[in-house]
């Protein structure tokens, strides 16, 4: 395998962590046989200092040329004064126009329509002051392709989709429901439910094992998608693609980032869990160069330096560390914090042990 990969770190954490989920890359192509070329360029706050614009052209034109994107994170209080058009945030929104990038895999969710994308918007002057005005939208076409996208992971899956949708008080998720309904008679072995938005976010906290795949509109994906990167203990562990139907080296073309911001709080003090950022390179494998089992060995290594006890502060336990007396207590070895630079090396360490 010969793969392009565009690389853009962005703002924060992001040149922290981009450079391990690199060096893993790097070891499993050594390690198969592969070779994957990596380019830089800037994104989101580190392009509006040197161009600014969050989305250069030539950092479009790179992505459009690579056969995947791996992204870090854009943003930080440095640039919230800037007009909303040119802030940070604006890049990853043009990166998944530009791209078609419509599914985005945290559990599945729409990632182009919705309120983020619908027209009109803005804020405009009124008699009394201003009006601040966003609108919902979607199409047939836009909720079958992701209910597409959700039904065929779940084949790969436990076989169940949940549709999350307002369909009892919001006309644009009564068109959903319907739609997802429609299209589910394509897939007749996968169980469909349904579930309000708020109910969701409910049974997240109180079962979150009765689900499989989650599919939701962009602004509803936005919000539960970080309520459940918590249940693993930290939104540092959650990594996620974005994936369009332009095809690259094997499979789509996808932009691969972890679900954080960019922690401009930590940035530079080698904190940041480099976790999420690292399973985004072994979604990268999967979705976009169809190679399962160099994305495995990936899956495997983080579990295996996990289960060793090492962490990140993010993730460390609140749990005491000795029993009564200073006996050790029994179940999981003890906790061995490490930086971001450390994590990486064990998590490649442990690539040739899985």
């Amino acid at each position: 395998m010969k793969a392009r990969i565009a690389v853009l770190p962005g703002d924060g954490i992001g040149p922290e962590i981009v450079p391990q989920a690199m060096q893993i890359l790097e070891a499993v192509a050594a390690q198969y046989g592969h070779t994957f070329g990596f380019h830089p360029a800037d994104v989101g706050g580190a392009a509006i200092d040197r161009t600014g614009r969050p989305l250069p052209d030539e950092t479009l034109k790179l992505a459009k040329e690579s056969d995947a994107v791996l992204l870090g994170a854009v943003g930080g209080p440095k640039w919230d004064g800037l007009a909303y058009d040119v802030r940070p945030e604006r890049a990853l929104l043009g990166l998944r126009e530009q791209l078609g990038l419509y599914a985005n895999l945290r559990p599945v969710r729409e990632l182009t329509g919705g309120i983020y994308f619908g027209k009109p918007k803005g804020i405009e002057k009124t008699a009394s002051g201003e009006r601040g005005v966003n609108t919902e939208v979607y199409t047939t076409a836009e909720i079958v392709r992701i209910a597409k996208v959700a039904f065929e992971s779940a084949r790969k899956r436990r076989k169940k989709v949940t549709s999350v949708d307002k369909a009892n008080v919001l006309e644009s998720s009564a068109l959903w429901r319907r739609v997802v309904i429609d299209v589910a008679k394509g897939y007749p072995d996968i169980e469909l439910a349904h579930l309000y938005v708020d109910n969701c976010a409910m049974q997240l906290i109180r079962n979150p094992k009765q689900f499989d795949v989650l599919v939701t509109t962009n602004l509803f994906g936005d919000i539960l998608s970080d309520e459940a990167a918590m249940l693993t203990g930290s939104i540092g562990m959650l990594p996620s693609a974005s994936l369009g139907s332009r095809v690259g080296a094997g499979g789509p073309v996808g932009l691969y980032e972890p679900i954080h911001g960019s922690a401009p709080d930590i940035a530079g003090r080698d904190l940041a869990n480099p976790i999420a950022t690292i399973a985004s390179a072994a979604m990268m494998l999967t979705h976009s160069f169809n190679l399962d089992k160099e994305a495995a060995v990936i899956e495997r290594a983080i579990v295996r330096v996990l289960e060793q006890g090492y962490r990140t502060k993010d993730i460390q336990s609140p749990r005491a560390k000795v029993g009564a007396g200073g006996a050790p207590l029994a179940g999981p070895p003890p906790e061995i914090i490490v930086g971001t630079k450390e994590m990486g090396r064990l998590i490649r360490q442990a690539l040739g042990q899985s």
